[in-house]
């Protein structure tokens, strides 16, 4: 053993258990001085030591500053994983425009052209296809409507409807269609019999076309006298055994479509075409079976008046035999279903009725279609 008189160095402080705590960065205690830390006598004087790793402060980037002037941290820019330091270029994948394409986009102006004698044209203002078009066909479109108008004026029409044009039309068909086109000279009648029978009518007569005068009684003139009277076109028929005669009238008048339809009303309101004292009168042609038709052998009638066309379409029909009719019956009245009276028992009410039909119909076929008009 060494002598006793030898002191033995003390053991070293342990870095896990010192002896006393670190003094380095504490605060002194509240109320006083701080105090040092009592040591073993004979221990070596300790000095401040740091025991723990600190994280190193990163400068910030002096030209990054807010808007206020303070310094940010700036975003530390991605860092190549090997090699030496590099020119730093943006990452193609972190752009808008993928795949990157460092060379910049050049557009040049359209070049200026020229026309078929060197002439240079103006740059801009280049009017497009649709344009053009466009323009040619509004030229062409006011070109056509203004033709058509000014062919319409030369040949005198007005432009107005065409309804006007086949009234006009109408009311010179009794110059411009033959007579066999007005009336036949046969006539079919399918179904216009009493009871549905057959009619077949055959012409024996054609008056004079000429004026009105003393071709109707004295009151039915003066119920047609508001339409005047222009032209008045009349034929006899008979039926197949000769036994019934019926005079067709076709009175073309000098009145427009207005005053025809209030003709048309005042017929109808009125009831004139039912009147036995507005009956018109039947035409005799001697040496036919109609040659002793007259006033007393009048048995049934039928007056239309037309709207479409400056018209009154009538007729009359009797007996051959030159019997008289103490009671005459309105055409509408002597074919309905149970009529009683001796014109419609001997179906003088189908005579009368459907030869009108048959007149007014071929009347309407005539109605615009081409005829040669006389010299």
């Amino acid at each position: 053993m060494p002598p006793s008189s030898a002191a033995a160095p003390p053991p070293s402080p342990s870095a896990r258990f010192p002896d006393a705590a670190p003094t380095v960065g504490r605060d002194a205690p509240r109320g006083g001085a701080a105090q040092a830390p009592s040591r073993r006598p004979g221990a070596p004087a300790q000095t401040p030591t740091e025991t723990t790793a600190r994280l190193r402060p990163i400068p910030a980037a002096p030209e990054a500053e807010t808007a206020g002037g303070t310094d940010v941290p700036a975003p530390r820019a991605a860092v190549p994983p090997s090699g030496p330091a590099a020119p730093r270029t943006p990452d193609p994948a972190l752009s808008w425009s993928t795949p990157h394409d460092p060379r910049p986009l050049i557009s040049f102006g359209e070049p200026e052209g020229y026309d078929g004698l060197a002439r240079p044209r103006p740059l801009g203002g280049r009017p497009r296809p649709q344009a053009v078009a466009a323009a040619v066909c509004l030229v062409l479109g006011v070109g056509l409507l203004t033709g058509a108008v000014t062919g319409s004026w030369l040949a005198g029409d007005s432009g107005e409807d065409g309804a006007r044009s086949a009234y006009t039309e109408a009311g010179d068909l009794w110059h411009s269609v033959p007579v066999d086109q007005l009336f036949p000279p046969t006539l079919l009648g399918k179904g216009a019999g009493p009871g549905g029978a057959d009619r077949t009518w055959t012409r024996v007569a054609v008056a004079p076309d000429g004026d009105c005068a003393g071709a109707f009684d004295r009151l039915l003139a003066k119920a047609l006298d508001p339409v005047g009277c222009s032209r008045l076109l009349r034929a006899t028929y008979t039926d197949a055994t000769q036994s019934h005669v019926t005079t067709v009238g076709l009175l073309f008048t000098k009145a427009d479509a207005a005053a025809m339809t209030a003709l048309a009303d005042r017929f109808e309101k009125q009831g004139l075409g039912r009147r036995e004292d507005l009956m018109p009168l039947p035409y005799a042609a001697k040496d036919t079976v109609a040659a002793g038709f007259g006033a007393p052998q009048r048995a049934s009638w039928t007056v239309s008046v037309l709207t479409d066309a400056p018209v009154v379409v009538y007729a009359v029909s009797g007996w051959a035999d030159g019997r008289t009719v103490d009671e005459p019956e309105p055409a509408e009245e002597a074919i309905e279903s149970g009529a009683a009276s001796a014109p419609a028992q001997a179906g003088l009410g189908h005579e009368a009725k459907g030869l009108a039909d048959r007149v007014e119909r071929a009347l309407r076929k005539n109605i615009g279609t081409p005829t040669e008009h006389p010299s």
